[in-house]
């Protein structure tokens, strides 16, 4: 639950930043904000060889410059808007997915026919009446 609501805090608090660069360098922002976007890409990709194994925090940032970015220049991103709400969905089935209850009545516990039974003491005038048959 911790890391959950520091990842969210961490994320609010990186916009909130690439949001002030932005609104400080108007002319260019979008422009700056690709390069931000090419620089974090590109030392992603220089950690691994193969297909790029995103960590939650790189996920954090190109969400973030995702925001921030016009829609025209989001073919600088290697992953596509389908993949961000992908990673949104997952994370909001996480946060939000609770155990499922059996339907129907629950079982008896096992002890309960234990402690009634004994409390008849045998009568047969408590209960139902006997069966005829």
């Amino acid at each position: 639950m911790l890391v959950g609501v520091s990842a969210s805090l961490l994320y609010l608090l990186v916009r909130q930043v690439l949001q002030m660069l932005s609104q400080i360098a108007c002319d260019g922002g979008a422009k700056d904000v690709e390069i931000l976007v090419l620089r974090h890409q590109v030392a992603v990709l220089r950690r691994q060889v193969t297909r790029p194994d995103l960590q939650p925090a790189d996920r954090v940032v190109l969400a973030a410059l995702s925001r921030l970015l016009p829609r025209p220049r989001w073919s600088v991103f290697f992953v596509t808007p389908a993949t961000l709400l992908r990673w949104h969905r997952e994370l909001v089935t996480r946060r939000w997915t609770y155990l499922h209850a059996r339907p129907g009545r629950p079982p008896v516990d096992k002890q309960v026919p234990d402690l009634v039974l004994p409390t008849r003491g045998g009568r047969p005038d408590v209960g139902a009446p006997p069966d005829p048959g």
